[in-house]
């Protein structure tokens, strides 16, 4: 598939994030009718809908978004126009400072400390926003809009400033698609990872750990080993190299990689000990190229593919922890690729290759590659000073892209400090997107750390390193595949995979013995003891989504077997154990055993 035509793609998201917006400065004009005290913060567009900041004179209910919603249409109704006027920007900031306004007053001596000269608002009948917009022309053209939920959110992000409230909303050209969309959501909160994962006991926070510091349950471990053995046996395949590094090093490292001082506000804060700086790792490749550097190598030695599952520790701000989705401790899938610029192309597809691979067995139909470019006009402020590597490294990626047929998408302004970049995004079942993996050049950090291989003509080069992780994280893929399976899993990857249900007491001791005897197999079994009825054994085992429910009792018992329900089937079978185990062998796994 060809790069898609972005200006289409550009102008429908700019439409509809136009749209958004203006729905956001309507509901800040509502609330405003409703509370004329109101401090305002922002009121951005986002993917899916748009919010708003508020420093209200009380707290919000759940009952007052319907009072909002409810001015909000009526002042869509009154076809309002959006009025833009430029104003000075010290005359704006001196007016503001006769205003209870103190958030936007901040916003405008930033921009005038950025060499702004003037500023922009926008204005509905009474009601007037600082803003840069664009708006559509008039209320009438917003839509359908419905406001969503209450939050609350720090000024700027920053947990130190004041905390204010957040209403989102969202927007639709019409009432049909808004609808759908609202029908979506319902279907989201079923599939809500963090839900799933408390019902099904995959993972727990807990304050005296920390927020963004996820404990994984025993059923969530039994998962996290079943992807590493899964991406251990793939990377086996794919001649690669496992091994593991410290958690911790010393503020040097990172000043050799460059993501000191530049990355430092997305690191913890260090340790000093014997008068040295450590930090804890926040990502795996500063030691990988160390590795590399550990030992002497030739051209015959490359590619060398380094792989660890090493855990990483990031400083992501409070407000914006989500589950395992956002977190401040990540299992990544990471590994580096060391190649000669001979070897890219192939070494390059073969990562996208792994990713396609990884896509048909999780059942992600839906995907795109967003190919990250850099801008030429911030080399040596936001990117690597060298021009002939970026342009020469871009083109070999797009040629791959190209070559491939692999949908992707090309995004300026947005590639990593040292080389361009892939992230790939996939949707899930119900067609929310995520961001799951990535794959990144590298053409400028081992060049920092000295590495070096020795050419065919017996000369020192440097090698170009890939970054990759195509199963992301354990954090990520797992709420991933949580609200994509809507908690359903696939046999293969189900913590447990059947539960062994005595109709009473009386046939414990041969439940007992059916587990032992799938168990042994290899089979993840429990056995339902518990001094409950049938019905109650098989709803929490069905609440639990456990593949298969095998209910024995007195004719089980003299036959030897087990009465067979599958989860969500009305279907019951007996089987004997043999045949219950040809039956689990039939559920194909691509784990290796």
């Amino acid at each position: 598939m060809p790069k898609q035509t972005r200006q289409h793609k550009t102008d429908k998201h700019s439409r509809l994030a136009t749209l958004r917006h203006s729905a956001s400065h309507i509901l800040a004009a509502a609330v405003v009718e409703m509370f004329p005290e109101a401090k305002l913060g922002i009121g951005p567009a986002t993917a899916d809908g748009f919010y708003y900041d508020f420093e209200l004179p009380r707290p919000l209910v759940p009952e007052d978004l319907s009072l909002i919603e409810a001015k909000m249409q009526w002042l869509i109704a009154q076809n309002l126009p959006f009025e833009k006027t430029t104003v000075d920007i010290d005359v704006a900031i001196q007016k503001s400072q006769t205003t209870p306004q103190v958030y936007k007053t901040e916003l405008m001596q930033d921009l005038q400390k950025a060499g702004e000269t003037q500023v922009t608002f926008y204005k509905n009948g009474e009601f007037i926003d600082l803003c840069e917009g664009p708006h559509v022309k008039s209320t009438k053209e917003i839509g359908a809009v419905k406001l969503l939920s209450l939050a609350g959110a720090y000024w700027r992000g920053n947990e130190h400033n004041a905390q204010l409230t957040r209403i989102y909303g969202t927007a639709f050209p019409t009432q049909a698609e808004l609808d759908e969309h609202l029908a979506m959501l319902e279907e989201a909160k079923k599939r809500d990872h963090r839900k799933l994962g408390q019902e099904l006991g995959i993972f727990a926070f807990d304050d005296d750990i920390g927020p963004g510091l996820p404990l994984w349950l025993p059923n969530g471990t039994i998962m996290i080993e079943l992807l590493e053995k899964l991406a251990k046996q793939t990377e086996a395949t794919g001649g690669y190299h496992q091994v593991k590094t410290p958690h911790i090093a010393k503020e040097a490292l990172y000043l050799t990689s460059g993501h000191l001082p530049y990355y430092a506000d997305s690191m913890f804060p260090p340790m000093e000990l014997e008068g040295c700086k450590y930090y804890l790792k926040a990502m795996n490749c500063p030691h990988h190229h160390k590795i590399f550097a550990a030992t002497p190598r030739s051209y015959r030695d490359l590619p060398l593919r380094l792989s660890e599952y090493g855990t990483c520790y990031r400083y992501e701000k409070s407000g914006e922890l989500f589950g395992l989705l956002r977190v401040r401790m990540l299992s990544m899938n990471d590994a580096h690729i060391y190649c000669t610029k001979e070897q890219f192309a192939a070494e390059f597809q073969a990562v996208n290759q792994m990713y396609v691979k990884y896509f048909k067995l999780f059942g992600i139909k839906k995907y795109i590659m967003r190919f990250s470019t850099h801008d030429p006009a911030k080399l040596g402020e936001k990117y690597v000073n060298e021009p002939d590597l970026w342009q020469q490294t871009e083109n070999m990626v797009r040629d791959v892209l190209n070559s491939a047929k692999i949908p992707y998408i090309e995004v300026a302004d947005e590639a990593a400090f040292y080389g361009p970049k892939i992230d790939v995004q996939v949707w899930s079942a119900i067609g929310r997107e995520f961001s799951l993996a990535t794959n990144q050049v590298d053409f400028a950090v081992p060049k920092r750390f000295g590495l070096t291989y020795i050419n065919a003509e017996g000369k020192p080069e440097t090698p170009l390193c890939i970054h990759r992780a195509p199963l992301s994280t354990h954090e990520r893929l797992i709420g991933f595949l949580l609200e994509h399976y809507a908690g359903v899993l696939p046999f293969w990857l189900s913590p447990i995979q059947a539960s062994v249900l005595p109709v009473s007491d009386k046939f414990n001791d041969y439940a007992r013995s059916v587990l032992e005897q799938l168990t042994k197999k290899g089979y993840r079994v429990n056995s339902d003891d518990r001094n409950e009825s049938l019905g109650k054994k098989i709803r929490d085992a069905e609440l639990l989504k456990i593949p298969y429910m095998l209910v024995v009792g007195e004719r089980e018992v003299e036959d030897k077997s087990v009465t067979v329900r599958e989860l969500h089937s009305p279907e019951q079978l007996a089987k004997t154990i043999p045949e219950t185990i040809k039956l689990f062998r039939k559920q194909r796994s691509p784990i290796k055993h």
